[in-house]
């Protein structure tokens, strides 16, 4: 099961209407360095992975399932993104979501696998953002 942690700035990013959870493209980068909480923007990343042999191509677009508010609390919930191997893919063992829309695709969060992993030709990976309970919530 992996961790998810937020990224500092993403608070004050929704605060100032930096993102729009609802319509901007979020994307997904893969890594083997942790990331930092303090990073606020994708060219913070130390070493994204280069994901030429992984479908879907460089980088990964998140579709988002739905984004809405009941009685106060704000859920957005993303579709499981499948990555598949066309050739040997990793290590890695970050998975950090980014809003592409922004002007400096400013980070959203990361989830840490708590161990590298790395795909051989053929192999899937799912990035699971839990239907149920939704990728993240503002209450």
């Amino acid at each position: 099961m992996a961790t998810y942690q937020k990224f500092n700035s993403f608070v004050e990013a929704v605060a100032e209407k930096v993102h729009n959870l609802g319509s901007d493209q979020l994307k997904v980068a893969l890594t083997n360095t942790a990331p930092v909480a303090a990073n606020a923007v994708y060219a913070d990343l130390t070493s994204p992975l280069a994901t030429t042999n992984l479908s879907g191509g460089t980088p990964f677009n998140i579709t988002t399932s739905s984004s809405a508010q009941t009685s106060g609390t704000y859920k957005l919930t993303l579709a499981d993104l499948v990555l598949t191997a066309t050739g040997a893919v990793g290590p890695f063992r970050y998975i950090v979501i980014y809003n592409d829309t922004a002007t400096n695709d400013e980070l959203i969060g990361w989830y840490d696998y708590a161990s590298s992993i790395s795909l051989a030709n053929g192999e899937t990976f799912t990035v699971d953002f839990s239907a149920g309970d939704g990728f993240l919530t503002l209450a």
